[in-house]
């Protein structure tokens, strides 16, 4: 027998890492660790393989100080087309139906989802080709995103039979209840300019200017105090979930926990004195 029966040896676990983790390829430039989900020949589906190489991608920015903000992107010719309607369908197979196997994948699809918002830094999707079902659940959930002019956006699960339930959380939270209602039920795209319209993208911009658009914005969060933004993109989340006065009271704690920072004073400091503030984080 090659291998004890008390788990894979240490090769075939390096190369099972290895290959999950080609999925996602990681470039690091000026504090800007930029993540592309890298299976173009399958449009970068949300395969089981693909959803847990971008969450152990994340956990590892997470935990890099160096890190400031993050960019999402997708290799080939889209960012990404949702879940991989084939591993899907094999999941029917078993006794159940796949019924265990589905709440299996939703889950962790939903844990990638929160991964993104629990993120210190804030991340940034850079959209080009087509975003559908779970790919526009995916830039949902984004902090921020960047679109190429023309790509298409939709949650079009209606279309072979399939509402897209779990990416509805996302879109109906960033856009009017209507326009998400709409694409929910008739399964047609809308492009970027219309996403930018309803709130889906910050912006269109030009394709052969995505690239660059994307990690100037990332350039620009990462040159802010880390802890500053990190603090309040928290609080941003939490207090969406509040009524006003108790966000109120809420956000007046995080400001007092800000301002007790010392790099925070430093840059008061640094304002009131017309030079760079010198931070040390």
């Amino acid at each position: 027998m090659p291998f004890p029966l008390t788990g894979p040896s240490p090769t075939v676990t390096r190369r099972a890492r290895e290959d999950k983790m080609a999925l996602v390829l990681r470039e690091d430039r000026t504090g800007v660790a930029r993540l592309t989900m890298n299976a173009p020949e399958r449009l970068n589906a949300l395969s089981d393989e693909m959803l847990a190489a971008l969450h152990e991608a994340l956990d590892q920015v997470a935990g890099d100080p160096a890190v400031k903000a993050v960019t999402l992107a997708g290799a080939g010719k889209a960012f990404c087309a949702g879940h991989d309607l084939k591993q899907m369908q094999a999941g029917r197979q078993s006794e159940d139906g796949g019924a265990a196997y589905f709440k299996d994948l939703f889950d962790r699809c939903t844990a990638l989802m929160q991964r993104i918002r629990t993120l210190p830094q804030p991340v940034i999707a850079q959209v080009h080709g087509i975003a559908t079902a779970a790919g526009c659940q995916l830039v949902a959930t984004c902090d921020l995103a960047i679109a190429a002019e023309g790509t298409k956006f939709g949650v079009n699960g209606v279309n072979i039979g399939l509402f897209c339930s779990t990416p509805m959380v996302a879109l109906s939270r960033n856009i009017p209840r209507k326009q998400a209602f709409e694409m929910l039920t008739t399964g047609q795209f809308i492009e970027a300019a219309r996403a930018a319209e309803l709130g889906l993208i910050n912006r269109a911009v030009p394709a052969d200017d995505l690239p660059a658009a994307t990690q100037e914005l990332a350039e620009t969060i990462a040159a802010k105090l880390a802890s500053a933004v990190r603090i309040g993109k928290h609080a941003f989340y939490d207090q969406l979930e509040m009524d006003i006065a108790s966000a109120y009271a809420f956000t007046g704690d995080v400001m007092v926990t800000n301002l007790a920072e010392p790099d925070t004073a430093e840059g008061m400091a640094a304002f009131l004195e017309k030079r760079r503030p010198d931070w040390q984080s």
